[in-house]
Formats: C-alpha cells, sequence, structure tokens
C-alpha cells in the first residue's frame, strides 16, 4: 500500500506552476499506461488553463484547492475546493478562476492510456 499528500503534492506543484512559464504543473499520482485507471494532479496558476481537449474516457476532476471553470462547448461548471466535476464525454478546457489544484481522474479501457500519458506529457510542456 502507498499513501499520498494530497496538500503536500498541491502546495509544491502550485510553487512549480508558479515558478513555470506555463503556469502549469502536473505528476501522475497513480497510474500511466499499464494501468486502467489513472489519477493526476495538476496545479493551475490564476487565469491560465488547459486548452480543449477530447474526453479519453470515464473523467471527473476533484478541486483540491482554489477554484477552476470545465468549459464544453456553450456549457461551463465551475468548481472550488472540495468539488467534484464529471468530464463531459465532449471536447473540453479547463480554466484556473484562482491559483487552483485539481486531482484528474480518468478510466480508460485498452492501450488508450498511452497516449493519454503522452498528452498530458505534451500539454504540461507547453
Amino acid at each position: 500500500m502507498r499513501k499520498f499528500s494530497l496538500d503536500a503534492l498541491a502546495r509544491n506543484h502550485l510553487e512549480m506552476a508558479a515558478n513555470a512559464s506555463s503556469g502549469r504543473s502536473s505528476t501522475t499520482v497513480f497510474g500511466g499506461h499499464e494501468h486502467t485507471l489513472r489519477h493526476t494532479l495538476i496545479a493551475l496558476t490564476r487565469g491560465n488553463s488547459l486548452s480543449e481537449h477530447p474526453n479519453p474516457g470515464e473523467s471527473t476532476i476533484v478541486v483540491v484547492r482554489g477554484r477552476v471553470r470545465l468549459i464544453a462547448g456553450e456549457d461551463f461548471w465551475e468548481g472550488r475546493s472540495g468539488d467534484m466535476l464529471i468530464v463531459p464525454q465532449a471536447q473540453h478546457s479547463l480554466e484556473a478562476l484562482e491559483d487552483a489544484v485539481v486531482l484528474l481522474n480518468v478510466a480508460m479501457a485498452g492501450h488508450g492510456a498511452e497516449q493519454l500519458d503522452q498528452d498530458a506529457e505534451r500539454e504540461a510542456a507547453s
């Protein structure tokens, strides 16, 4: 069994996001291409976002800290610390309304998780 402190990870990644030109930082807490389930911690400084992208599987976002807006077409949902947002099966983006940290939870069937790993790495690097 392994244990993670989401508070400690959130604090560290918000600091890294604040020092990054992209205003973002992320890490895979659990999962990857060898698992169906993946948990990714994403820190975004106020005003920064993850650009529009498809939903790679069944997904939820748990807001660990701050406030975010999940946008899908004309629809949007706002979440704050402690909220869980269900990610629609559509193109969507995520915007930080204030410095924020979210835990993205994705369940994928088959080998598509490898593509998710590559997409997440590419998004975090840009």
